[in-house]
């Protein structure tokens, strides 16, 4: 099973790839040299959320009707051409106004190029393992993305360090297309849909599951977010030691547990994982020392770690079986949604009431979760088929 998913998660670790490159030098790009506000850095971040959000839709369609493949395809081409319209951003520099401008239709096209690769990877992947495997494909191409974003962050920052803004475009420029090497030997496989599936009834399918994945996402939006001012506020060193345990335990709980949703049932993993991240942030909330923070990362890294396949493998159990793309690219967007409302919100808890209290927030809106996934569990899908046995 991982041999014949190697190629699709190179795919998914280079088009995250480009996106961590650029996460912690776009800032100084955009307000350093081009001497532009705070207010349009968080433009420039925000724009590629957005353009991902609301392509979402489009890729699951996309993918059904036109072929995985085709979809990945798409989607890399977007990412090299979002990088040909950085270097162009960087020709304008000397006109900040339109710089900007162009460097928002690559950040655009970005957003996009996530879109159609990750819902195609998923959709080829889900293809080849079929329904017994769903859980580990989607743990398996998740693992990807992570490492992508976990590498991204530290190797953007040395490229800018050293070569400026034009490193981070040429990278963007030219990854998609090696990639698009790997994606060229692909056995096409046929769409599963003749026809445009119903957005509306995928949506109605996938929505209890993609709420439970969307309340469990807030923890992680939280340390994401906040973990860094919180060490600042308490005078604690070392605040990166929580991003990297986060990811650690994540990617570690992917490997090693992965098989678990299709052994014995996504709501009933993620009903647990709900549980056990919710702990992990509470004791963050209650954290007397740094070392205490450490700790309360990992359980939460690992936590979180299974609630993406656990509720996906609901969501796609739950979805018209010509509509798998559409189905991964409607729960995904309740991820995007997610982390889009949860973070200004949190904000403002922080403003209000302290940082400390935005894990305990985060703690009791994540343990929502565990009503949905019993909810899940009382379905008309675990009535038909109360366990999937994994052939493995």
């Amino acid at each position: 099973m991982i041999g014949a998913l190697a190629p699709i998660m190179a795919v998914v670790l280079v088009a995250y790839l480009i996106i961590g490159l650029a996460m912690p030098v776009l800032p100084l790009y955009v307000h350093q040299q081009l001497g532009l506000s705070t207010f349009m850095v968080g433009i420039a971040a925000g724009v590629q959320f957005a353009a991902a959000l609301l392509s979402r839709f489009w890729a699951g369609t996309y993918a059904d009707t036109r072929g995985a493949k085709r979809a990945m395809v798409v989607g890399l081409s977007m990412g090299a051409a979002s990088g040909l319209l950085y270097l162009l951003s960087l020709r304008v520099a000397h006109t900040p106004s339109t710089s900007i401008l162009v460097l928002l239709i690559g950040r655009v096209f970005l957003g996009g190029a996530e879109s159609f690769v990750i819902t195609g990877a998923l959709s080829h992947g889900l293809a080849l393992g079929g329904p017994r495997n769903a859980g580990k494909v989607i743990a398996w191409v998740g693992t990807a993305l992570w490492a992508a974003y976990g590498a991204g962050a530290p190797v953007g920052t040395l490229l800018y360090d050293r070569f400026g803004f034009v490193s981070t475009a040429l990278a963007t420029t030219a990854l998609p297309l090696v990639a698009l090497l790997v994606v060229a030997p692909l056995r096409s496989l046929p769409p599963s849909a003749r026809e445009r599936p119903s957005i509306r009834r995928v949506l109605g399918a996938v929505a209890v599951p993609g709420l439970g994945m969307a309340l469990t996402a807030v923890g992680f939006g939280a340390i994401s977010t906040f973990a860094s001012l919180l060490f600042a506020e308490r005078g604690w060193d070392a605040a990166w030691v929580a991003f990297t345990v986060l990811s650690a335990t994540f990617i570690l709980g992917r490997v090693v547990f992965g098989h678990l949703p299709d052994r014995v049932g996504g709501a009933r993993i993620a009903l647990v994982c709900a549980l056990i991240e919710a702990a992990g942030l509470a004791l963050i909330w209650l954290a007397p020392t740094a070392a205490v923070v450490f700790v309360g990362a990992a359980v939460t890294g690992v936590g979180y770690s299974l609630v993406y396949p656990g509720f996906g493998l609901e969501a796609v159990s739950l979805a018209p079986p010509e509509a798998k793309g559409l189905a991964m690219g409607a729960f995904t967007a309740f991820l995007d949604l997610s982390l889009g409302i949860a973070s200004p919100a949190l904000g403002l808890i922080a403003g209000r009431a302290g940082l400390g209290s935005v894990f305990l927030v985060s703690s009791v809106v994540t343990l929502g979760a565990v009503p949905v996934a019993r909810r899940l569990q009382r379905g008309p899908a675990h009535a038909a088929h109360p366990m999937r046995p994994s052939p493995s």
